[in-house]
């Protein structure tokens, strides 16, 4: 995955990713015309798809809302880099298929800079920067999950393998 990236700060929480007054729809495309609105009201009509979050500690704490990772996906976000992720932000990312990367030079990438992100080999490579960063591995499990685009799909998938070999 490549893509712009956007920058946030620290402890961005699930409110700020989207906030409860759109929590009225669990529709992710009606989800994802509000993505961090309360930090930066334009966010919206200024990303694109394939576009990459990068933010500092603690990123998705608060709520446990599985609503901010799938508006988060549902927008075309690809990815978010953090040196930390909330926990519970960390598991429903998976969940939904949404790639998170626990990277501790996230600081170090700027607004603006292009990177793409090698899950194979682990690393961030920040093409406007001639700079690479190794990010602390997925477990395979949940590299599977975001693979199969969340847990739901990743459910199916084995369902329907066991009814083919059986």
């Amino acid at each position: 995955m490549q893509g712009k990236v956007w920058k946030f700060g620290e402890n961005i929480d699930t409110d700020l990713i989207i906030a409860a007054r759109y929590l009225n729809s669990s529709e992710p495309s009606h989800l994802a015309k509000y993505i961090m609105e309360d930090a930066d009201p334009d966010f919206v009509s200024k990303m694109n798809e394939g576009d990459i979050i990068v933010a500092g500690e603690n990123f998705g704490c608060g709520s446990s809302r599985e609503h901010a990772p799938i508006a988060l996906k549902a927008a075309g976000i690809s990815a978010i880099i953090a040196p930390t992720f909330a926990r519970i932000f960390y598991r429903n990312s998976f969940n939904m298929g949404l790639p998170i990367f626990e990277l501790q030079e996230a600081s170090e990438i700027k607004e603006g800079d292009v990177v793409r992100v090698d899950m194979d080999a682990g690393e961030v490579i920040n093409i406007s920067q001639s700079k690479t960063y190794k990010f602390t591995a997925i477990p395979e499990f949940m590299q599977e999950l975001v693979d199969a685009g969340g847990l739901i799909q990743f459910a199916k998938n084995e369902i329907a393998s066991q009814k083919n070999q059986g």
